[in-house]
């Protein structure tokens, strides 16, 4: 049976936003409670959160929800860098197998779809080993589902390649979800500017 995993790095600066973002009150609670809720609300088996050390009140937040917290021992220059000490703490704790798949969505979406997150799900476990990319309406989004085997290529990429050079060498497959989520921009937006933060509360 193929297992789960979800992977959200939060080790970001939030320079844009000018100051930490992910525990910004949206509707009452921290922004990055809203993005793990939706991953709680769908089917994934386990979910990992990478957090920058020093960042100790975000990791609390984290903790105290009950989800997994990976502290780097130095700060991850990028993204890719902050999958691959997810990915590392997935290896040597769960031991998934080559049939099992993990995903990847920003820490600031709060719109993140359930639905769509088991849709990618459904389509994995009936034809594994695929990347998946859900679409609304033409248009690209998060989170994308890749096979474990590709877990192990990540590292390997070069310094200027990130997650998405690894998407495109295999050649994702889109998986329609208009049926799911009419409002797209709600669905894939993700909040980077004080500007998309108070487009959220409108």
């Amino acid at each position: 049976m193929q297992r789960s995993f979800a992977l959200i790095p939060a080790a970001g600066h939030s320079t844009r936003m000018g100051r930490p973002k992910l525990l910004l009150t949206v509707a009452g609670q921290p922004l990055i409670v809203h993005t793990i809720a939706a991953w709680r609300q769908s089917r994934v088996e386990r979910i990992v959160v990478i957090v920058r050390p020093g960042d100790a009140p975000l990791a609390e937040v984290v903790r105290d929800i009950g989800v997994d917290v990976v502290v780097p021992p130095v700060a991850p220059p990028d993204m890719k860098a902050s999958l691959c000490y997810g990915l590392d703490y997935l290896s040597k704790n769960l031991r998934p197998e080559p049939t099992d798949c993990w995903l990847v969505a920003p820490a600031d979406m709060p719109g993140l779809s359930p639905a769509i997150i088991n849709r990618l799900l459904d389509e994995s476990e009936s034809n594994p080993g695929r990347i998946l990319i859900p679409t609304l309406f033409g248009r690209r989004g998060h989170p994308v589902l890749l096979p474990w085997t590709l877990a192990s290529e990540l590292p390997s990429l070069t310094a200027n390649e990130g997650l998405d050079a690894l998407i495109d060498r295999h050649g994702p497959e889109p998986i329609a979800c208009d049926d799911l989520e009419p409002n797209a921009a709600q669905a894939f937006a993700d909040i980077d500017t004080p500007e998309d933060l108070r487009g959220l509360a409108e």
